[in-house]
């Protein structure tokens, strides 16, 4: 009778613990991330960001990029349409990759792109090729340049805030359609001004690249150029030192120096040895803007006062609206 008792007791802690179990990998533990309607390089969403990509066709040894995808969901499988947008004609080329739930790819710049540098757009899509609320992607990208800057960067995250499933007034019979980006029943905002902190001396041997992406326009035909940027450079005793440049397309990478951006006094008078700065973008038209910096100093594995290091720009004010108008096609998932 005793034994009879101690295997039901048995019996039932091994279905408590593995009901206990089957419950905890049921759902992450924790509150989901929060759609609070602004881009965030930290939370899953429907949309992501690469903000550059680059490959060298004779040397990808060199230059070039490794981009990754994971679909985070455990029930969901999804197609991405891919949108790989050349920095400089703004002309996109896109292909789609098809995801099951928990799976995650990789692929490099040089297979799927060579010798193009833009910016990537990854859009949730169903088997129409609409775009869809499937706010379980995350990314990052690995990036490597010949003139030696290298860094992870977190793909840009947009969460879809509509209630449907899939974006409204897009069906079976479209041919686009627009992601509109206003925080509300599109998607997540985007940034109208953006921000780069502790910008180290050039004089020290630092060499610190900027990419500007404007993420906006006809993906079909081609994204929207940046136009006029203007900008403050601070130093480190809160002296502010103006700039402006415009640029004829939808993405611009350059390096800090005493000629780009121009400030009067220059940039190493600004920022002397052993001083730092910060940067801020923006524009007064609306222009949707997102960006990455990467740095870099050949002295990093030999001084302890030198790193090279990369990362998104922050985020300090937001656009009302702003759309993308993408393709909408079948995948071949």
């Amino acid at each position: 009778m005793r034994t009879s008792r101690y295997f039901s007791s048995l019996l039932f802690t091994l279905g408590a613990l593995l009901l206990l179990a089957a419950n905890s990998f049921a759902a992450d533990p924790g509150t989901p991330f929060t759609a609070d309607g602004v881009v965030n390089d930290q939370k899953p969403g429907s949309v992501l960001i690469y903000n550059i990509y680059t490959s060298s066709p004779t040397s990808p040894a060199t230059e070039n990029t490794r981009i990754s995808i994971t679909n985070t969901s455990t029930s969901s499988p999804v197609a991405v349409h891919l949108f790989f947008i050349d920095g400089t004609s703004c002309s996109p080329a896109d292909s789609v990759l098809c995801l099951t739930q928990n799976q995650t790819a990789s692929f490099r710049a040089s297979d799927f792109d060579p010798g193009t540098v833009g910016y990537i757009v990854a859009v949730a899509i169903d088997n129409n090729g609409c775009p869809i609320r499937h706010n379980f992607l995350i990314g990052d990208e690995y990036v490597k340049f010949s003139s030696g800057h290298e860094s992870g960067l977190a793909a840009e995250s947009i969460s879809a805030l509509f209630t449907t499933a899939v974006l409204p007034g897009c069906d079976e019979t479209s041919t686009t359609a627009q992601l509109v980006f206003n925080g509300t029943n599109g998607y997540d905002r985007l940034p109208q001004t953006i921000s780069l902190d502790n910008i180290p001396s050039r004089v020290d041997g630092n060499d610190t690249m900027v990419i500007l992406n404007r993420i906006s326009g006809n993906f079909a035909i081609g994204a929207e150029t940046l136009g006029a940027i203007a900008g403050i450079l601070y130093n480190d005793t809160e002296n502010a030192f103006s700039f402006t440049f415009t640029q004829n397309a939808c993405q611009k990478k350059f390096s800090i120096t005493n000629s780009e951006p121009r400030t009067a006094p220059r940039f190493t008078t600004v920022v002397p040895t052993g001083r730092t700065g910060w940067m801020k973008f923006y524009t007064f038209t609306g222009t949707p803007l997102l960006g990455s910096a990467i740095n870099f100093n050949p002295a990093a594995s030999a001084s302890p006062t030198a790193y090279n290091h990369g990362h998104n720009l922050h985020v300090l004010r937001t656009v009302n609206s702003a759309v993308a108008t993408v393709p909408v096609f079948p995948p071949n998932c």
